[in-house]
């Protein structure tokens, strides 16, 4: 039969436990679990801009993927507005070039 060491011992990781699983699942602000993401305007992207504005996702893949060929690092991202093919400010103008072709 355990003593009673055991049962504190017992109780203290439970308490650790509980304690572990409230910081991590801590309500909307504290929480460590992803959320949703949520699409935003096209000037919410950070470093990034946008250089097209493609129809279609199918459409923005093609033509990250000429980008990317080319070694510009483009993203195809979903925004409030549609689609938007983002590409860093110093690629900007070589990028444009390369989709106009």
């Amino acid at each position: 039969m355990p003593d009673w060491r055991s049962y504190v011992i017992a109780l203290a990781m439970v308490g650790v436990l509980a304690l572990l699983l409230r910081w991590a699942f801590g309500g909307r602000s504290r929480s460590l679990v992803e959320r949703r993401a949520r699409p935003g305007h096209e000037d919410e992207y950070g470093l990034l801009v946008a250089i097209a504005s493609p129809g279609s996702f199918i459409e923005g893949e093609v033509a990250r993927q000429r980008l990317q060929s080319a070694g510009i690092k483009a993203s195809l991202v979903s925004t409030s507005d549609g689609p938007r093919l983002m590409v860093f400010p110093d690629d900007e103008a070589e990028a444009r070039r390369l989709l106009a072709r």
